[in-house]
């Protein structure tokens, strides 16, 4: 048996929530024990490998690009989006965290976020764009603001002060400590007990040794717990998996890393914890295949701009809500219900070189090397004035199995038609498709859903600047070549989970307090069991890790101290 000596807390997970609520304890005195089934290499969790987008509303940066925004318009996007419809019991703390997390994006934690280190860039993207109706989902304004080295830029300042205190003997570190089960005594939760692993080296995201080398259990006054979600199970996303969002697929891409397992929820839910909105998850339809994986079956996510056509996988023209950049479980929806294609698990973007240059852009630090490197210079020139496709852009047009490139739209469908040839696509439907689309350029006005929105995004000045490109026609030879883009489903965010009171603590079946448990981060919907609701509105996820983790950091503080 391993055991060291008594802590004050007892953290699980050395992701963002983790580390926040860590930084916020040593601050407090208290003495922290940190606990991760990977190594130190990992600290940050999937926060270091995302794009660093954060959620604020009525900022500076939008302010200065000419955003009116406000805590009510705000407020009005979330609720319907979130679609609350379980108020009475499993959304009853989710919408409470939600109405506090929306009021600290629009005022605390602007501040509160240069004051731990992060810097945001002046681009202000406009994510989940929304299904075309007011009272329906998605944001109204651009609010995606960009951190300066991506995810990155939000994670390693907390990285950094976790590792300083540990140098200075404020907090003890333990890697290669997987949890499998806590203490309890008289009632309350006391610490944790679980399996020592071989140590491993491996790098940041690449999957490590599970061999047990020993025991431990270790105590504390409090537990939290911060272990993430079940991104990286495929078995359990599949037996969650919404009957309102229709048949899974049968292959999706993975966009976290293999520890990204759902453990801490079955830990949590066996020492008492109530797990609510398991059926609510975030995956996106716009995934490829990394041609240079990490992890086991890595994914990329395309962000999108405006302009791709997007075909389903009988080479069908989807209509809003199912739009690039516009809804993402929209888009999941009727490519998973429709009973023509809900068997298939592809669909298609079809573009040209023009607006791959512009409007492409991949989820991920390691992504877009010029934003997480934080030199402007850089920056501005890749975004702004470079020639052709961004270097990642470039390697995928390349080396990635999901893209054809050719001259000729025959050329483009037979291509097309190479990579599933189970599915092949009517070369005269997709031409009839793209010629009808095309017509609807010569104005500045028109009936295609799509134009419409090109339009919109371009007045715009953020977009209009670095990620809608001008309306023009696919066809253009002038803005050739063709390019057609395979997309399948890519796992990634847990919407649902640990049921929570605004202090983080952990609450039961029968809703009082577990004594002595706490959740934060995406173990606990991002606070409450899930903030989000059914859909989320970007940016959110890392800001719901800050915010349940500095809630839940407060709390401890005070209880503890």
């Amino acid at each position: 048996m391993h055991q060291t000596e008594h802590a004050d807390l007892l953290i699980i997970g050395a992701g963002l929530s983790g580390l926040v609520a860590a930084c916020e304890a040593v601050e407090a005195g208290l003495r922290v024990l940190v606990l991760d089934q990977e190594n130190e290499a990992n600290l940050g969790g999937q926060a270091h490998w995302s794009f660093g987008g954060l959620f604020l509303v009525d900022s500076p940066e939008q302010r200065r690009l000419g955003i009116r925004d406000s805590l009510d318009l705000a407020w009005s996007d979330w609720t319907s989006s979130a679609q609350f419809d379980r108020l009475d019991d499993e959304d009853q703390w989710a919408e409470r965290w939600a109405r506090a997390y929306v009021e600290f994006a629009a005022g605390e934690k602007r501040e509160w976020i240069r004051r731990q280190g992060i810097e945001l860039t002046p681009i202000v993207g406009w994510a989940e764009r929304g299904d075309g109706r007011a009272e329906g989902h998605g944001n109204s304004v651009p609010r995606f603001h960009v951190s300066w080295g991506t995810g990155t830029g939000v994670s390693t300042p907390f990285a950094e002060k976790v590792l300083r205190a540990r140098d200075e003997g404020k907090l003890v570190f333990r890697g290669r400590h997987k949890v499998t089960d806590l203490v309890s005594t008289h009632g309350a939760v006391t610490g944790a007990r679980g399996q020592v692993l071989r140590e491993d080296r491996a790098a940041r995201g690449v999957s490590s040794s599970r061999e047990v080398l020993a025991e431990f259990e270790f105590r504390a006054e409090a537990v939290l717990i911060a272990t993430g979600g079940i991104g990286a199970n495929h078995d359990l996303i599949r037996k969650h998996w919404s009957e309102r969002l229709g048949r899974a697929p049968r292959h999706m891409l993975t966009g976290v890393p293999s520890y990204v397992d759902g453990s801490g929820l079955q830990v949590a839910e066996a020492a008492g914890a109530r797990i609510v909105n398991r059926d609510r998850m975030w995956h996106y339809t716009e995934g490829i295949k990394n041609w240079d994986p990490v992890w086991p079956g890595h994914g990329i996510r395309i962000l999108p701009g405006p302009s791709s056509l997007w075909l389903d996988a009988l080479g069908r023209r989807m209509g809003a809500p199912c739009l690039p950049g516009h809804d993402t479980m929209g888009t999941l929806q009727h490519l998973r219900t429709d009973p023509g294609i809900d068997s298939y698990d592809h669909s298609w973007f079809i573009l040209n070189q023009r607006i791959i240059a512009k409007e492409f852009a991949l989820s991920g630090s390691e992504q877009n090397p010029d934003l997480t490197s934080g030199d402007r210079r850089r920056v501005v020139m890749d975004r702004l004035f470079a020639r052709g496709a961004p270097a990642p852009i470039q390697a995928f047009l390349e080396h990635g199995e999901d893209f054809i490139v050719a001259r000729t739209l025959e050329q483009l469908v037979e291509g097309m038609n190479r990579l599933e040839p189970q599915t092949p696509i009517d070369h005269a439907l997709v031409r009839r498709q793209v010629e009808a689309r095309d017509l609807q350029t010569r104005n500045r006005f028109g009936k295609d859903q799509q134009i419409q929105s090109i339009h919109n995004a371009r007045r715009y000045l953020g977009d209009r600047a670095t990620r809608a490109v001008k309306v023009h026609r696919i066809l253009d030879p002038k803005a050739g070549p063709l390019i057609a883009v395979r997309l399948r489903v890519i796992t990634r965010k847990t919407l649902g989970g640990i049921q929570t009171d605004l202090d983080g603590r952990v609450l039961a079946n029968d809703g009082t307090p577990v004594p002595g448990l706490y959740a934060a981060g995406e173990v606990a919907g991002f606070g409450g069991g899930g903030l989000h609701g059914y859909n989320a509105l970007e940016g959110t996820f890392l800001g719901g890790c800050l915010f349940s983790g500095l809630q839940a950091g407060r709390s401890l503080s005070n209880a503890l101290s």
